[in-house]
């Protein structure tokens, strides 16, 4: 009776795993495809939407990547080498830096184009988008540096565990390092994602600030305790305060089950819990961002109207 809980719950949370992933990339697919369209129509874009156009398709290749990883441990163990898995952890993490790092850009570029014009930050309005494309360039480099060692302590191991369920065959492991430079990389980590979040949570912080400005400067303007009818940029700029809102929670999740791993005891169910929440931000990000955005939603109406039949 045990082991046919043991299976249900294996396989309800293997599906839920599965169906995330693919509203993930359906998700992420219609919106690059509205950025991509409309750089084609329009020939150009805003700094916000050409980063935004960039996670959408960071985001289809973490998920892509994943459904990879995870579909091809139902492989033999010897598909698996020491290469391959050195490859596919970097790219995994290649592509999760950049996320990261892409993200924290956004809040800053938002809260950038929100400034007033007697603001330091006016000055960084007008940056040509290859500026802005170096600057993420550097915050990748940053991130990775204190994250190579993922990647550089990977093996292959060809050992396949089986208790009577369709068990989670981990064809990759990260060996474990020494104590010194395991507390090293750990130092390093923290202090690389509290550069990134406080980055975040800085420019999140101003954006408030210059929104509730905003709002009592209307309300003294025409004594009311009306609030203004926002303006697309005041949405755009809430759009992005939730994006970073839901970024932090799931970061937070995703700390809390990887510091708890030791207590898992190789749980699969766990397994495919903390990869569903690990992999949360990739696939609500774009949904959010489509939901909030009224164009894409027209947009595509309009193609899903129009579109021949035959």
């Amino acid at each position: 009776m045990k082991k046919n809980d043991q299976l249900y719950d294996y396989t309800s949370i293997r599906n839920a795993f599965f169906s995330e992933v693919g509203i993930g990339i359906s998700a992420n697919t219609i919106l690059l495809s509205f950025h991509i369209f409309t750089f084609l129509l329009q020939h150009k874009l805003k700094l916000t939407d050409v980063i935004i156009g960039l996670l959408a398709l960071i985001h289809l290749g973490m998920l892509m990547n994943l459904l990879f990883i995870v579909t091809n441990k139902i492989l033999s163990q010897y598909f698996w080498d020491d290469i391959k898995c050195k490859s596919i952890i970097y790219l995994y993490r290649f592509l999760r830096g950049f996320s990261i790092c892409a993200t924290c850009l956004l809040s800053v570029l938002q809260a950038i184009t929100l400034s007033p014009r007697s603001s330091c930050l006016s000055k960084f309005k007008h940056k040509a988008p290859h500026q802005i494309l170096c600057s993420l360039a550097f915050l990748w480099v940053f991130y990775m540096s204190l994250s190579t060692h993922y990647s550089f302590s990977a093996t292959a191991i060809t050992n396949v565990t089986s208790d009577g369920i369709a068990s989670i065959t981990k064809p990759c492991k990260i060996v474990q390092m020494s104590y010194f430079l395991r507390h090293l990389f750990s130092v390093l980590g923290a202090f690389r994602d509290v550069f990134l979040i406080g980055l975040m949570a800085l420019s999140s912080l101003y954006m408030v600030a210059l929104l509730c400005r905003h709002k009592r400067h209307f309300q003294h303007l025409h004594s009311t305790n009306l609030s203004p009818k926002a303006s697309p940029l005041q949405k755009a700029t809430s759009t992005i305060l939730l994006l970073m809102s839901f970024f932090v929670l799931m970061y937070c999740l995703d700390s809390i089950f990887s510091s708890s791993r030791t207590m898992w005891n190789n749980d699969p169910v766990c397994h495919y819990i903390h990869l569903i929440v690990s992999n949360g931000y990739a696939t609500i990000s774009p949904l959010l961002l489509i939901c909030t955005d009224k164009h894409i939603i027209n947009f595509f109406k309009y193609y899903l109207v129009n579109i021949p039949h035959t």
